[in-house]
């Protein structure tokens, strides 16, 4: 029997994401290094370790994914070009925060994913 997609996020996170995905999705959302950082609470100092390490440890690993599958869902909802711009833009619902700011918990992260359900659906935020 094959992994569950669960099952495989979860070995993944345990082995520790590669530094890659890092700067993959830090690309993506087209922010800084320090920014992203920021929202998975990782020190600028601790970021460089990893990048040398070429992984990050478990933890940091599953605050990684949070923002990845935030950004999947995003692209989800609002396509490849517009996800980005909507998760690194203030918003007033957010008290003139970005998304991907608040997202920088699990229950932020988890609001965020329920304003994308709302704007799938057509309710505005």
């Amino acid at each position: 029997m094959a992994p569950s997609m669960s099952e495989e996020a979860i070995r993944r996170v345990k082995q520790g994401l590669p530094y890659s995905e890092f700067e993959e999705l830090r690309a993506r959302l087209g922010v800084s290094a320090s920014r992203l950082s920021a929202v998975i609470a990782v020190s600028e100092r601790t970021l460089a370790r990893r990048k040398k390490e070429g992984r990050f440890k478990p933890d940091e690993s599953d605050r990684l994914l949070r923002v990845v599958r935030l950004y999947q869902r995003a692209v989800e909802v609002l396509g490849e070009d517009a996800a980005a711009a909507w998760l690194t833009t203030p918003k007033r619902f957010l008290d003139d925060r970005t998304p991907l700011e608040f997202a920088d918990t699990e229950i932020g992260a988890y609001e965020i994913d329920q304003a994308l359900g709302r704007l799938e659906h057509g309710v505005f935020a």
